[in-house]
């Protein structure tokens, strides 16, 4: 099974097509970490701020997505997406993967996580990041729409059987990887 985690959109629309047509069309599954449709009042509006054409992308999406709740979601939000906005925890089982996803913004996760899961994924930072330790892998797809790395690289992941890899969705170069 193959999956695109993106995080961070914003409401742009050009960030979510980049993405996805370069990526996230391969993937069998979609993981959103959250901040879907709203800019946010500390972040300037994205390139294509759309956030109504973004929806409608969404909700004709012919695969499945799993969107979390982000700090910058509200209850309108859920209102016109015709997919379920879960919150604060998605929670997905594949034969490799046992994976938590949250938005990011309030740290502390519970106390049993990492002896549940082997991978745990967050947005919220617009940085990506990709680590392992004692066996499970923390990802942060960063920002396709408002990147806030240095180099302001616009990026998301993948993650396949055995590999996840953080991708820059305008060179189509991969950033990290953890095998």
């Amino acid at each position: 099974m193959r999956i695109g985690v993106i995080s961070d959109t914003h409401g742009s629309i050009s960030a979510w097509q980049k993405a996805y047509d370069q990526f996230l069309h391969q993937t069998d599954l979609i993981i959103h970490c959250g901040d879907l449709l709203n800019h946010g009042p500390r972040n300037p509006l994205p390139d294509q701020y759309k956030p109504d054409e973004l929806c409608a992308l969404f909700n004709a999406l012919a695969k499945p997505i799993v969107f979390v709740r982000g700090n910058c979601d509200a209850e309108v939000d859920q209102m016109i997406l015709e997919h379920p906005i879960e919150a604060p925890y998605a929670h997905i089982i594949t034969a490799r993967w046992r994976i938590l996803v949250h938005h990011g913004h309030q740290n502390r996760l519970p106390a049993k996580t990492k002896n549940l899961y082997n991978l745990i994924i967050s947005g919220h930072t617009h940085l990506p990041s990709l680590t392992k330790e004692n066996g499970v892998i923390s990802l942060n797809p960063g920002s396709p729409a408002l990147p806030k790395n240095e180099s302001k690289t616009p990026t998301i992941a993948v993650i396949d059987t055995e590999t996840i890899g953080i991708w820059n969705i305008d060179t189509g170069e991969e950033v990290q990887r953890v095998d």
